[in-house]
């Protein structure tokens, strides 16, 4: 990972000192441009599924803190380079969605994700621009005349994205191969309508950037700016974003307040500075206090990251609920009010629910198979009663002021109630 050069603008030492900053296609011109002059600048996400995960927090706060230091942020949605799927980190091919798969994803994804900035008209207001305004209009023949011609194939083909799929001898289609070319456009679109200068993704886009200034350079003549971030996995090497138990969601009805603030709980300790100082707004200073702390202190200092990490993307009541949530359930051994829940049908409860089946549906484990697994292990409860045999089944006796508690070990726990 590049070092962080020495830079003068409030969002460029800002960038650096919360860690993430990677790489930059010109560090000092980019510094200089921050120095001098309100900055309008882009991330695209393409509409793939309803929600965006962890992995694509790093990137939200990067449009945060540009925000944050009074700069422009645009939010580009890919509801057209969703339509060709991004081969970036891929095996094989996405399943191609329709248009309505699409706006439907797009809409789902802003509203998960509407308290993390602030959008209207002002000077410093985000904006949230989709790439099928232009996209979608394009002529097949006159844009490969007006801007095929710029890129070349021999360049494309040693792009990682494209050429790690062809040393593995996986198949990546033609319309996969285009996606560089559509994401270089969006650059000039931006450019042009929005006075866009600085496009910032993660570190394994850098080549999709740099086709984008390029092509800026050739049809408009202008100095355009990459500013990438690193690629994060945890202390232990886990990829953000994923959980045995699947997806770290941003939406609330994908993945609960408490589900999520229980996510930044369980933060490795040698994460915690580093994803306080990412994914929180919290002053450097009391970062730098909060990080020091050892042993069981440090437990102090992750209640501090997940309060914050949850307050700025649910709300501060959201946050509350779950810290007296997980309060409740851990320390007081109490079926709190604000875990996650899941219904069932009165008859199917008195007629009796097979335990793993139950485990399975309120989402605790991936499959029987592990339910089972665990019950070997002796951690799973009903009840805070360890499940013993994995022909158990679940009744109406199991009720407790109208609800079961299910639990997997002591940090994952949901309720049962009967609909």
């Amino acid at each position: 990972m590049p070092s962080a050069p020495q830079f003068r603008s409030e969002f460029m030492q800002t960038f650096a000192a919360r860690g993430a900053y990677y790489d930059c296609t010109d560090p000092e011109g980019l510094d200089d441009l921050f120095a001098k002059e309100r900055v309008t600048a882009y991330i695209g996400f393409d509409c793939t599924a309803k929600s965006l995960h962890v992995g694509s927090l790093v990137q939200l706060m990067t449009l945060r803190r540009l925000q944050q230091c009074g700069h422009r942020p645009i939010l580009l949605m890919g509801g057209g380079t969703t339509k060709i799927g991004d081969p970036s980190g891929r095996d094989e091919s996405r399943q191609l969605l329709t248009s309505d798969q699409i706006e439907q994803n797009k809409q789902s994804i802003l509203s998960g994700i509407s308290h993390l900035l602030r959008f209207g008209d002002g000077p410093t207001d985000a904006i949230m621009v989709d790439n099928a305004e232009w996209l979608d209009r394009l002529g097949y023949i006159e844009f490969l005349r007006d801007y095929g011609r710029h890129f070349s194939v021999n360049r494309m083909l040693s792009m990682e994205s494209v050429k790690l799929r062809l040393e593995r001898e996986q198949p990546l289609s033609f319309l996969e191969f285009n996606y560089s070319i559509m994401q270089a456009y969006d650059f000039v679109e931006l450019y042009r309508n929005y006075g866009c200068r600085v496009q910032s993704s993660g570190s394994d886009q850098w080549g999709n950037i740099v086709s984008g200034i390029d092509l800026g350079r050739r049809v408009e003549n202008v100095s355009l700016y990459g500013l990438t971030t690193p690629l994060l996995t945890t202390a232990s090497g886990a990829k953000m974003g994923k959980t045995a138990a699947g997806a770290v969601w941003l939406n609330k009805d994908m993945l609960s307040p408490y589900d999520y603030w229980q996510y930044w709980r369980n933060t490795e300790d040698a994460d915690v500075g580093r994803f306080l100082r990412l994914f929180t707004d919290l002053p450097l200073d009391e970062i730098g206090r909060l990080e020091t702390l050892e042993g069981a202190e440090i437990n102090a200092a992750k209640i501090v990251l997940a309060n914050a990490a949850t307050e700025m993307l649910h709300g501060e009541a959201a946050a509350k609920d779950a810290e007296a949530a997980a309060r409740e359930t851990f320390e007081q051994g109490g079926a709190a009010a604000g875990l996650p829940t899941v219904e069932v049908a009165q008859a199917q409860i008195e007629a009796g629910m097979s335990a793993l089946d139950l485990f399975a549906l309120a989402g605790l484990v991936a499959s029987k198979g592990e339910a089972r697994r665990h019950i070997s292990a002796g951690a799973l409860k009903i009840n805070d009663e360890t499940v013993g045999d994995v022909g158990a089944t679940v009744g109406a006796a199991d009720l407790r002021d109208g609800a079961i508690k299910l639990s997997v070990g002591k940090k994952k726990h949901a309720l049962v109630r009967t609909a």
